[in-house]
């Protein structure tokens, strides 16, 4: 294992299920590339290149690569960098961010050590990690606590393109809707109804992330009929039009 202070992982991950790992350094996960999702603390978020989730040393994360990424991620020791204020933080990146963390790209773990030069990048980065963590980001799903709830939910992402009823998912996972109403409010804190527009939403910008895919094209895969719903669902989630939000990727 490295001494260094802090070093940066640059590399291609192949797609893989559900991986349950932790770090004993502090972790700022960022994909350049790609997207993955990641599981805590019931929650599950989905991290495209403009977020990234500052993770406390130790703390246990799950994560999902759904298709090939290119990762880009900082390793800070424990012993030379305070511990963030929670164990697992989404934040969205700064431009500043952005190129910070691409730019310690080139000190990788194996070096000998750790350029003055070095240090105030990853320094820098951390600052804004931490400062960027003050305010993270809402675009989470809440995780199932009961295997009824659990497959509900994947019920629901997996015919997400068609009309769908809570009725429907109900009769499915063997429950009448009133029952599985007060699941959803009860394990989930929320309505189905809103567990369906936030899973829209988080495939929507999945889909983003892919340069070579149309946004009317991802509208239709995540349920709406038109480009204009979609793109007034999506200005009123994330407080951008698709267009703005890939732009910004």
């Amino acid at each position: 294992m490295s001494d260094l202070p802090a070093f940066c992982v640059y590399r291609d991950f192949p797609p893989e299920a559900d991986k349950t790992v932790r770090f004993d350094r502090h972790y700022l996960l960022y994909a350049a590339k790609g997207t993955m999702r990641l599981q805590a603390a019931g929650r599950s978020w989905t991290l495209p290149p403009a977020r990234a989730a500052l993770i406390a040393a130790n703390a246990p994360i799950t994560l999902t690569i759904a298709t090939t990424i290119t990762c880009c991620s900082a390793l800070f020791s424990a012993a030379d960098y305070d511990a963030p204020t929670a164990p697992l933080c989404v934040l969205d990146m700064s431009p500043l961010a952005r190129e910070l963390i691409l730019a310690c790209r080139d000190h990788g773990p194996d070096a000998a050590s750790l350029s003055t030069d070095g240090k105030l990048m990853f320094d820098t980065l951390f600052m804004l990690a931490k400062k960027a963590a003050a305010a993270p980001n809402d675009m989470w799903m809440p995780v199932g606590q009961s295997d009824a709830v659990d497959k509900a939910l994947h019920l629901t992402e997996a015919g997400i393109a068609e009309p769908l009823s809570m009725a429907k998912i109900a009769d499915q996972v063997g429950m009448t809707e009133r029952t599985l109403a007060r699941r959803f409010q009860e394990e989930l804190g929320m309505p189905w109804r809103d567990c369906l527009r936030r899973l829209r939403m988080i495939k929507a910008v999945e889909g983003l992330a892919d340069p070579n895919r149309q946004v009317t094209e991802i509208a239709m895969d995540v349920g709406y009929s038109s480009t204009s719903a979609f793109n007034n669902a999506f200005l009123d989630f994330t407080g951008q039009t698709p267009s703005a939000f890939r732009a910004g990727l």
